[in-house]
């Protein structure tokens, strides 16, 4: 494994030659079955299904590649800007399917709503922070998840860090809350769903054209997509797939997820949970804590299976180690240097704080926050993507690589 995330596609090794390690796979895969019908029947039956499609995500994310940390470090360094494009694609799939949903507020007979933050002082802080530790812990909150589930071990340390974190930020989120800010705008109650969708789709376009422009300036051509020799069932199986298979399915999973959990896909406020709990157990008063008031309040005394987002977390790292199986390359080792594994501790608790401080992470405020027609959405991306430029920067402090490829007139 490298020291880095797996979710570069310019890092994605060659798999042709990997055998499917059968051991992972059946472990994974049992562990998946067994633990779906066992949330059907002491839970719930949607509850079952969500873990299952937590497992086809982690699958999805970890064949595909499909990262948002290495994306847009590429761009940043390299502008090179395929995974950008990709998002692009998702998220304009997403707010198809979303947009008329939520503004009936029905789906198949099923109440949905959408995931608002809002827009301020404290928000744009925590997706700054975010960014910024992005690049320093080596994923972001899905990039985290399916590459440690993958097998990538400094992602274990940034998970516990990340979970460390979020568990701060609970804490210190009425804080932040109470700073300027504009409130939660729902730009499909504010437009109405279809001019909504057309103005998203502009800046979606706009976006996508201007990384065409940038790469096709700095290096003459386009990237090709994922090289593989596999074809067929085998590369389905054992990946690497195309971007754009990742992008469509993601789009699918989310609207999957706001048809049986009744709102969007999330990761990050499972882990102020998880964290929350340890703290519970050795007698620290959590309850008290403004953040576990009110709604939240049950979930500290329930199972942590009965909560979704922790349920499709668990999914998510079974169905990377499902895809590691299936593509032979599940492969932990603990070789980690120093320097590399602070920076894992530093990237990690700053991914923490800043989700909770920005209602949500890549997955959470990002892409289901734009899926759902909020304005912190979009300001989530302009601070995160400026706390990734300053934490690739950062990099090489802490012995990270950062991508650079020669530009076109430089290999003339």
């Amino acid at each position: 494994m490298t020291d880095l995330s797996i979710d570069a596609r310019l890092l994605a090794p060659d798999n042709d030659r990997h055998r499917a390690n059968l051991t992972v796979v059946t472990i994974a895969a049992a562990i998946l079955l067994v633990g779906a019908v066992a949330l059907s029947g002491t839970i719930a039956w949607h509850q079952g299904l969500l873990f299952l499609l937590g497992g086809a995500l982690g699958l999805t994310l970890y064949h595909a590649l499909f990262g948002f940390t290495s994306a847009w470090r590429v761009f940043i360094v390299a502008r090179r800007g395929a995974g950008l494009r990709a998002q692009m694609v998702m998220l304009a799939l997403a707010t198809a399917l979303f947009f008329p949903a939520l503004a009936q507020g029905t789906l198949f007979g099923q109440a949905v709503h959408g995931e608002l933050g809002a827009v301020g002082v404290g928000m744009l802080t925590g997706a700054f922070l975010f960014g910024l530790g992005m690049q320093l812990g080596g994923g972001c909150a899905s990039g985290t998840l399916y590459t440690a589930g993958g097998g990538n071990t400094r992602m274990l340390v940034t998970l516990a860090a990340f979970i460390a974190g979020s568990t701060l930020g609970a804490l210190h989120l009425p804080w932040w809350s109470a700073l300027p800010n504009i409130g939660a705008v729902s730009l499909i109650e504010r437009f109405g769903w279809l001019p909504a969708l057309l103005l998203g789709w502009i800046v979606m376009a706009a976006v996508y054209l201007t990384t065409v422009r940038a790469e096709i300036g700095r290096h003459g051509t386009l990237e090709p997509g994922a090289r593989t020799k596999l074809r067929g069932a085998r590369r389905f199986m054992q990946g690497p797939w195309p971007l754009l298979w990742g992008a469509i399915l993601l789009a699918i999973g989310n609207f999957a997820t706001l048809y049986l959990a009744g709102r969007p896909w999330g990761i990050t406020s499972a882990f102020a949970l998880w964290g929350s709990k340890v703290l519970m157990g050795l007698g620290v008063d959590v309850a008290s804590w403004p953040y576990w008031q009110g709604a939240r309040a049950a979930s500290l005394h329930q199972s942590i299976f009965a909560d979704i987002t922790s349920v499709m977390d668990f999914g998510i790292m079974l169905g990377a180690l499902l895809a590691a199986g299936l593509a032979g390359k599940f492969q932990p080792s603990w070789q980690i240097s120093a320097r590399s594994l602070l920076a894992a501790i530093v990237g990690g608790l700053l991914l923490g704080y800043g989700a909770r401080l920005a209602y949500g992470c890549n997955i959470g405020a990002y892409f289901s926050g734009i899926a759902s027609g909020s304005l912190h959405g979009w300001c989530w991306l302009v601070a995160a993507f400026v706390g990734n430029i300053l934490g690739t920067q950062l990099r090489p402090l802490f012995g990270l690589a950062v991508e650079r490829e020669p530009t076109a007139n430089a290999k003339r």
